[in-house]
C-alpha cells in the first residue's frame, strides 16, 4: 500500500470531524498516545518510564488475564509467585541471558533511608546491601533455582508454572503500554524430561499466544521462528507471533522459548532418569504482556478512538438514557433494570447515569471503543424499544428494534462485530505484505513509500547488501513463518 491517501472528505476540500487529534495520518504516534487518554485507559506515572493503568484499561487486562489463565490452566500449568527481587549472583551464573538483560537492570543498592545534612531523605550508607537485588527483568534464574530443588526424579517432571506478575526493564525511550520500564505480563516456564519435550512445549504455546489474540483480541497473526540475531539471550530457539499495525509496521506480540538444556546446567535443574542415570532438564519459557494493549489499540482503533473487540471489552454494551428532566429518575430506573436483563444472559452491560448532555455521554462511549451503544429516551420506553449502534461501523448500522428482540440477538451482533475486526485487520495485513525475490525489490518496495512487510529468500539475510538496506530503511528480520518451513523470512520495520 502506498502512503494513506487523503479521504475523500478531504479531497472535496473538506476535512473529517474527528474525536482524536492529530488523526493516524497526520501523526501517528500522538494519534495513539490520544486515543489512550481520550479512552481514559492510562496516564504516564510521576516514576519515569513508568505508567499508571486507570480502571478501564485494567478491566481490559483483567479480561485479557481472566481468559487465558483459563487457556493454560487447560494446558496442565500451575500459577505462582516468586519474588520481584533476585540476587545478583543468580544473575551471574547465566552470563548469555544477563548480557540480553544487563543495560536494563534496576539495582537494589540499599535497604533503609536516612536524611542528610540538608533534611533529605538519602540512601543510609549503615544500611548498604552486602549483595546487590535486581529488581526482575524476568524470572527465569529464580525460578530456576527453585527448580533445582523441586526436581529430583523424572517423576516430578513435566513440571509446568506461570506467574502473573510485574517485571522492570530500564527503557529509555518509553511508551504507553508498548514499551514502560515497569509492565504487567505473564511469564510460564517448564521443565521436561528431553529436547522432544522442550520443543513441542515451546511450539504449543507459540499456538496458544496466537490462537488467543486472533480469537479474542481479533488481532490476526503471523506464527514462525525468529532468525538467530533475533533470538532471546540463552534460547536455541524463539517462536513468535508478529501483528501489522495500521502504519504497517510490525509488532512482536508474544514470544515462546525453547531453551535446552542451558538455563538447567546453570542452576542445577536435574534429575533421575528412567534409566536410573542424572540428567538435566529441558526448559522453555514464554510470556504476553500489557504490551498486547498497545497492539489492540494501534491495530483497530480509528480517528474517533478506542475499538474494543467485544470478547475482551470491559462493558460490551452501553447503555444512555436519553433523559429529559421529568423523565430522569424512571428512565434510570428503566435503563438499570434493562442493564440487570442483559447481564443474566452474559453480556458486560453498563448504564451511563453521568449528570451530562446526552452528546457528550455518545462521544464518551465512542471514544472508549465500546461495542454497541443502546439508546432509550422516554418516548422508547413507553413503547418498549431501543436504538442500536455498533462502534465497528457507527451511524451507518443504526437501527431501532423492540427490547425482547435486541436481547435475543445481542450475542450475535457482538459476534459479527468481533470477526468483523478480525477480517477487516487480515485483510489490510494481506494487502501490505508482498512477496519479493531480490534485494532491488525490497528497496523499490519502502522507496516507493509502501508501508507493510516484504517476504522473501532467508538466505538474502546474507546478503552484504542486506545490511545497507536495514540500515537505510530500520528494517528487521520479524520471523521465518512456519508455513514456509524455515525457506522464507518476513522483513519489515517495527515497534
Amino acid at each position: 500500500m502506498t502512503k494513506p491517501q487523503k479521504k475523500q472528505q478531504q479531497q472535496q476540500g473538506k476535512k473529517p470531524k474527528t474525536a482524536i487529534i492529530p488523526t493516524r495520518e497526520e501523526d501517528f504516534p500522538e494519534w495513539y498516545q490520544q486515543v489512550i487518554k481520550a479512552a481514559d485507559m492510562a496516564e504516564n506515572s510521576p516514576v519515569r518510564g513508568c505508567m499508571i493503568i486507570k480502571p478501564y484499561g485494567y478491566a481490559l487486562w483483567e479480561n485479557i488475564q481472566r481468559n487465558f489463565d483459563d487457556i493454560i490452566k487447560d494446558l496442565g500449568v500451575q500459577n505462582a509467585y516468586f519474588p520481584l527481587l533476585i540476587p545478583l549472583e543468580f544473575m551471574s551464573r547465566e552470563a548469555e541471558h544477563v548480557d540480553g538483560f544487563a543495560t536494563e537492570c534496576a539495582v537494589v543498592t540499599h535497604h533503609r533511608l536516612e536524611k542528610g545534612d540538608d533534611g533529605k531523605l538519602i540512601p543510609a550508607e549503615s544500611a548498604k546491601l552486602e549483595e546487590p537485588y535486581i529488581i526482575r527483568p524476568t524470572s527465569e534464574t529464580i525460578i530456576g533455582d527453585s527448580m533445582s530443588r523441586w526436581v529430583q526424579s523424572y517423576r516430578d517432571l513435566p513440571m509446568k508454572l506461570n506467574q502473573w506478575c510485574n517485571v522492570m526493564r530500564w527503557e529509555m525511550r518509553t511508551r504507553m503500554f508498548l514499551r514502560t520500564s515497569e509492565f504487567l505480563w505473564q511469564e510460564g516456564h517448564n521443565a521436561f524430561e528431553d529436547g522432544e519435550g522442550s520443543h513441542e512445549d515451546a511450539m504449543k504455546m507459540a499456538h496458544a499466544y496466537a490462537d488467543f489474540a486472533e480469537e479474542y483480541l481479533a488481532m490476526p497473526m503471523l506464527r514462525g521462528e525468529k532468525t538467530a540475531d533475533e533470538r532471546f539471550p540463552g534460547a536455541i530457539a524463539t517462536y513468535t507471533m508478529e501483528a501489522m499495525m495500521q502504519d504497517g509496521k510490525a509488532l512482536q506480540a508474544g514470544t515462546s522459548h525453547d531453551m535446552g538444556q542451558n538455563f538447567a546446567k546453570s542452576f542445577g535443574v536435574k534429575f533421575q532418569g528412567r534409566d536410573e542415570k542424572e540428567s538435566f532438564a529441558h526448559t522453555t519459557s514464554w510470556g504476553i504482556s500489557t504490551r498486547l494493549i498497545g497492539g489492540m489499540i494501534m491495530m483497530h482503533a480509528d480517528d474517533d478512538g478506542m475499538i474494543m473487540p467485544p470478547k475482551v471489552a470491559p462493558i460490551q454494551v452501553q447503555i444512555i438514557p436519553i433523559t429529559k428532566d421529568d423523565n430522569k429518575e424512571a428512565l434510570l430506573k428503566y435503563c438499570t433494570a434493562f442493564k440487570k436483563s442483559l447481564k443474566s444472559i452474559g453480556v458486560r452491560a453498563d448504564v451511563d447515569a453521568r449528570d451530562l448532555r446526552n452528546p457528550d455521554k455518545m462521544w464518551g462511549a465512542v471514544k472508549k471503543g465500546i461495542p454497541l451503544r443502546v439508546e432509550i429516551g422516554g418516548r422508547e420506553m413507553e413503547e418498549g424499544v431501543l436504538t442500536h449502534v455498533r462502534r465497528d461501523i457507527g451511524k451507518d448500522s443504526k437501527a431501532t428494534v423492540s427490547q425482547e428482540d435486541f436481547v435475543a440477538t445481542v450475542h450475535g451482533i457482538l459476534n459479527d462485530i468481533q470477526s468483523t475486526l478480525f477480517e477487516k485487520a487480515k485483510a489490510f495485513r494481506d494487502e501490505n505484505l508482498r512477496d519479493v525475490s531480490s534485494i532491488e525489490e525490497i528497496d523499490a518496495f519502502y522507496k516507493d513509500g509502501n508501508v507493510g512487510f516484504v517476504k522473501t529468500d532467508v538466505s538474502i539475510l546474507q546478503n552484504p547488501a542486506f545490511a545497507k538496506l536495514k540500515d537505510t530503511y530500520k528494517l528487521t528480520s520479524r520471523l521465518m513463518p512456519f508455513d514456509d518451513k524455515g525457506t522464507k523470512v518476513v522483513i519489515g520495520k517495527a515497534y
